[in-house]
């Protein structure tokens, strides 16, 4: 059986670039190398002795965490729940249990847990924030088993977390119902995670990288697969989305994904074939060469550079000469440091705004014009959708880059697959033929 899944639009989303990008930090832990106030640092940590609550003669180390630097001062804090983007721009129904109790997962391929709210929770936690969220409770689904002595935990660079007990269910997605799913349930959480409008998040990367303790669990994807839920030669899914400006023109704002099929309509609409690039797993993200960019048509070479596809990311995250050559090519942008990222002036016109393509494989993809701005950033600028990825080796090509393709997760074959969206390619500078064959 193969199926498709609907997104629904996160109505209390606010976009904050600043804080998308520091959202970024947390999640991936890499240093920047641009000005800005917040960055990560070492603080000192005492263990205390064995068998003793006591730090005296315990051992130290240096724990590096996210701090917060005041603008002009050299006064360092730490990072609040205020300070990072929280919420997700769009989410997916699932049913869990029975009866079915159904909750709002934010659907991310740069994770692979599959966890919800829970009853399980603090009072004070559900007090405050659950009236705002689908709380599953296990006790109400005669299908539930509680896997003994089995944790899971996530946690940030900020000492944010989320983390419980870990059981088995039925899990419905779209139609599919994955038997025995592992199901993990939230029974703490910071503040951070509590303010996000979703209910829980839906991994779809590999599981290798499953936090699950003494031993990861299988995704919801490998079970479809393992439980031929999905055909072995349709190993896979799909993304598609849709702009959150047209969320009412269905063309541009439908947003989905599929389990187990291709979308014809939507490829063969775009007049192109999907163009595949192998992916390296061994990390657990979708990750594939992206060699090169370009910009208003001038190749930047980047030899050996790779990228990852994540749908759990608002922001696209590159290397700093590429970031360099994208804002130099408009006018009146400039790096700011108090937002700690690129910026340039709102009443910029689509005319004064770059062709912007980054390489999947040996095809290049170009990236909306309207995407290239995120969120207001202060009076009179806009914050860029692309932004320095630090110190990383390699790009995180978020939702400002996906939502220019439509974007295949081929799970059997090892390949990541794309095809640039027909409406895009009619309104681009660049003949529609010549998008994803550009000589290099």
């Amino acid at each position: 059986m193969a199926t498709k899944v609907q997104l629904i639009p996160n109505l209390k989303y606010k976009r904050s670039g600043t804080k998308s990008y520091v959202h970024l930090l947390r999640k991936y832990r890499f240093n920047p190398t641009q000005e800005g106030p917040y960055f990560f640092g070492g603080s000192l940590h005492q263990v205390g002795r064995v068998y003793t609550d006591k730090a005296v003669g315990g051992r130290a180390h240096i724990r590096r965490e996210l701090k917060k630097r005041k603008v002009g001062t050299d006064q360092v804090g730490e990072v609040s729940a205020e300070d990072v983007q929280n919420d997700s721009e769009y989410l997916a129904q699932v049913s869990i249990g029975t009866p079915a109790q159904t909750v709002s997962l934010d659907f991310d391929t740069g994770s692979a847990d599959l966890w919800v709210w829970s009853t399980k929770l603090p009072s004070a936690t559900l007090s405050e924030y659950g009236k705002s969220h689908s709380v599953f409770d296990p006790s109400k689904s005669s299908t539930y088993q509680e896997k003994d002595g089995y944790t899971w935990q996530i946690s940030y660079g900020d000492g944010s977390s989320a983390s419980g007990s870990v059981g088995t269910d039925n899990v419905n997605i779209g139609g599919i119902t994955v038997k025995n799913q592992a199901v993990e349930l939230a029974e703490k959480m910071s503040t951070e995670f509590a303010q996000g409008a979703g209910d829980g998040l839906l991994g779809l990367a590999f599981g290798n990288i499953n936090t699950v303790k003494p031993k990861g669990v299988k995704t919801p994807v490998e079970n479809m697969i393992s439980q031929d839920d999905i055909p072995n030669s349709s190993a896979l899914f799909t993304a598609k989305l849709g702009s959150w400006r047209d969320a009412n023109e269905p063309d541009k704002g439908e947003s989905f994904y599929t389990f187990g099929y291709i979308d014809d309509a939507t490829v063969q609409s775009s007049g192109q074939e999907i163009s595949y690039a192998s992916i390296d797993n061994s990390e657990g993200f979708w990750m594939f060469e992206s060699t090169s960019a370009t910009v208003n048509g001038k190749t930047i070479t980047r030899s050996g550079n790779k990228a990852i596809a994540d749908t759990g990311t608002t922001l696209a995250l590159v290397d700093d000469d590429t970031c360099k050559a994208i804002y130099d090519a408009i006018p009146g942008a400039y790096y700011d440091s108090e937002t700690q990222g690129y910026i340039y002036p709102s009443d910029t016109t689509e005319d004064n705004l770059p062709v912007v393509s980054f390489a999947v494989g040996d095809e290049q993809f170009v990236v909306q014009k309207e995407d290239l701005g995120f969120a207001e950033a202060k009076t009179g600028y806009v914050y860029g959708g692309i932004q320095s990825r630090g110190d990383m080796t390699f790009d995180i090509l978020g939702d400002t880059f996906l939502k220019s393709i439509y974007a295949v997760f081929d799970v059997g074959n090892l390949r990541f697959g794309a095809v640039q969206r027909k409406e895009l390619q009619q309104n681009l500078s660049l003949p529609s033929e010549s998008l994803n064959r550009q000589e290099l």
